[in-house]
This record gives C-alpha cells, structure tokens and sequence, in this order.
C-alpha cells in the first residue's frame, strides 16, 4: 500500500507533524455526542449504548465511556475484514488526562535504568532503525466484562474490546541494544504520555520479564494497517506485545526503564492480576487464592454474521461466518454446532495472517425447525488448548473465553 512507504526512513517530519496537528484539534474540541444506539446482548443492563462518531479519526463506536474515552467496536465490523480499520478500532485508556497535541519535532522517547546508556531517541532515530511488520490481536484483559454472572464492577464490554492489525515499527530489542542492557537486568518498565487525574494516583505502567522483552517479537509500532497509528491509539508510539491482554500494550510510549529488580509498581503488582487457577476462575467470594499479573491470551471465535434473536429460514442452506484467534498461538481448527453442542463440524479457515492473528472461519449448514437453535462455535489452538464450554468467573471480569451461544429463530 502506498501509504506504508510514508513510514520508511524517508519520512517527512513536517507531513507528520501536520497529520497529528490536525488529529488534535479534532480531539481538543468534540464533544463525545451520541448519533444514535445500539442494544447489546448483555444479561443485564443497561443493555442500550450510544453510537457516537465525535472522537477524531474514529467512525463509528459504541461508547462505554467518554472520560478516559472507552469505545467499543460493533461485533457487525468484525465480519467485513481480518483486519480491524483503524477508524473502528476499539479504544481504552484509563487516566483521562492523555495529550491532546504531539509535537513531533521535539518527542524523544528515553531509555534508562540498569543500562550502559542513556539514550534520548527521536522519532527520526526510531525511523531509521530496522522495520519490521507484524500482524496482531490487541484485547482488552476485560473484553466481554458484561457477560460474567454475578456481574462484576468495571467496563461492561461486550465482545468489541478488541482488533486485529498489521502492526509496523522496531524490534524492542533493537533499541534495548542499543542503550546496552547490564548483567542482572530483571524487568523493562514502560510508561506513556497519559497522566493520573490526581497527583496522588498511580501513573500508569507495566513491565515485561528481560527475556520476553528481548524475544524480538514485542515491538515499539509507530502504524498500523499501513497507515499512523490514530491519536487514541497511542500516537506517535506504542508498545506491542502479540499474544498477551493488551494492558501491556502502553499507549503514547515515553519512557523505557530497565530495572535490576522486580516491578512494585501499583499496575504491574496489584492491578490486572488473575486467579492462579484454571481458566483464571474462581467462585464468587472465595478466598486463600493466589494471584497474578495476567499475561498471555487464550483463545476465542465469535460468529460475526449472525446475531442473537435473528431468524433463520428452515432448510435452506445457510452460511454461517466468524473470526478465531488462537491466544498466543495460531489457529489450529474451529468448530462449529448448529444444535447446541450435540453435534460439532470442523469449519473452512481463511487465509492465516500469521499465529498472532485473527483467523476467518465460515461453514455451510442447513438449520431445521426441530432444531435447539443454538449455534456456537469453539477455537482450538495451534498450542492444543480448546475454548472451555463453561465460563470463568473472577472478581475483575477478565479472560472471558467460554464458548459463546447464539440463540436464533428458525421458521
């Protein structure tokens, strides 16, 4: 795409500059106003959002939130491509006070701590380091938050907290390199350009073990889908961590600091953590649990053509359609049940995009009035791990990944 050679080291700075410059003015002055709503198959309510399309370089997203702005992607976005376009992808910050300009000409991202130097990187100097393209799910730790019963406090998503992009930028391990990394580095901490609401409150970061942030995989992405990263996105810079929840993924990255010792930051100990249990899951109220730090994704599909309460026309043949992702790992098969898990067919998959990407799936069936109208769908890894048909639950809504139930007429 011609539009991905404006990243290469040829870059303008000025052309830059001004794409950003115009994406602030837009977010410095709209108002975050509901065009119209849309009702979620959520347990319980309110199951009624806004649409809005106020937010700059954004279409239209549901809105969970306007201060920090959480929008979710309508699950209908889900079936029209493997990628997510940039104006629809999800968006969640969680300090409202994020930077309304970027002057590009004097960002520096800076490396410190337990290194042998210091290093004040522009975006110039980032741009001249090796390129690299990788396809990835970005999901929020709490993506389908509303389905857990009992319901649980936080962002009540529905199935939107979350896209695929190809991602473009360096390997954290080039610029680690390059500031030198001691003997007896333990962790790498990163920090973005959003600041707490209250001087007293926690600045977000998040940290990464030495060896996976030097696996040559975690990149600093200055695009996606060929194009700058949107200024909700995380402009001008931002950490990608394929196959982990995307609360590692900072936005607006500034800072990097390499420790000699484990992270006590508040986000890194005791926010996004998880039961240490199977499926993260434990019972309302229980006690005695270990936890921690969530990490690695686990896999998932949702059906994207057909929706909840739809009727469906008794013995005609019928496409059904969907995306899978295999967590940290590919695609290995998906399945597919017309009758409420009787019975399962193995689906057709579409292209792989790579093993951090969704995987387009569809299967031809023909649905009968005697059927239990209840088509799911199941994912299983290339790891060899299989969506469980029964949810998880813990006390922060994260790591839904149960087989999900689509409950249709068919007449």
């Amino acid at each position: 795409m011609e539009r991905r050679l404006s990243f290469s080291r040829y870059q303008s700075r000025r052309r830059f500059l001004a794409e950003a410059g115009a994406a602030a003015l837009a977010f410095a002055s709209a108002p975050a106003l509901a065009d119209t709503t849309v009702e979620l198959p959520l347990p319980s309510g309110p199951r009624e959002r806004p649409i809005t399309t106020a937010f700059p370089q954004k279409g239209a997203l549901i809105l969970q939130r306007t201060r920090p702005p959480l929008l979710e992607t309508p699950i209908d976005v889900f079936d029209q491509s493997v990628f997510t376009p940039n104006d629809r992808f999800y968006v969640r910050w969680h300090w409202a006070l994020i930077p309304t300009e970027v002057k590009v000409e004097d960002f520096k991202l800076g490396v410190r701590g337990h290194v042998d130097r210091m290093l004040s990187l522009s975006l110039d100097d980032i741009l001249a380091l090796p390129r690299v393209d990788l396809v990835a799910v970005n999901q929020c730790s709490g993506n389908s938050r509303g389905y857990f019963q009992p319901r649980v406090p936080g962002g009540e998503w529905s199935h939107g907290a979350m896209g695929n992009a190809r991602w473009t930028g360096v390997r954290l391990k080039d610029v680690l390199d390059r500031a030198g990394v001691k003997a007896g580095a333990v962790q790498v901490r990163f920090d973005g350009m959003d600041e707490p609401v209250v001087a007293e409150a926690p600045d977000f970061m998040k940290s990464l073990d030495i060896d996976h942030a030097r696996d040559g995989e975690v990149m600093i992405a200055y695009a996606m889908n060929g194009e700058q990263l949107p200024l909700l996105n995380g402009f001008p810079l931002r950490l990608v961590v394929p196959g982990w929840y995307s609360t590692y993924w900072v936005k607006m990255l500034n800072d990097i600091e390499v420790l000699d010792q484990p992270d006590t930051n508040y986000w890194t100990k005791t926010a996004y953590t998880i039961p240490d249990t199977p499926h993260a899951s434990i019972r309302p109220g229980q006690t005695g649990v270990k936890f921690v730090p969530i990490n690695r994704m686990v896999p998932r599909s949702l059906i994207t053509n057909i929706k909840s309460g739809d009727t469906l026309r008794a013995g005609a043949p019928t496409l059904a359609r969907g995306i899978a992702f295999g967590g940290d790992s590919g695609v290995a098969r998906v399945d597919f049940s017309s009758d409420g898990g009787k019975s399962w067919q193995e689906a057709q998959l579409g292209r792989d995009e790579g093993k951090y990407s969704f995987r387009q799936w569809q299967i031809s069936f023909t649905p009968s009035a005697g059927d239990e109208r209840v088509l799911m769908v199941r994912c299983t890894s290339s790891g060899g791990e299989t969506q469980p048909d029964t949810p998880n639950w813990n006390p922060s809504g994260f790591m839904r990944n149960v087989i999900e139930r689509t409950a249709v007429v068919v007449a």
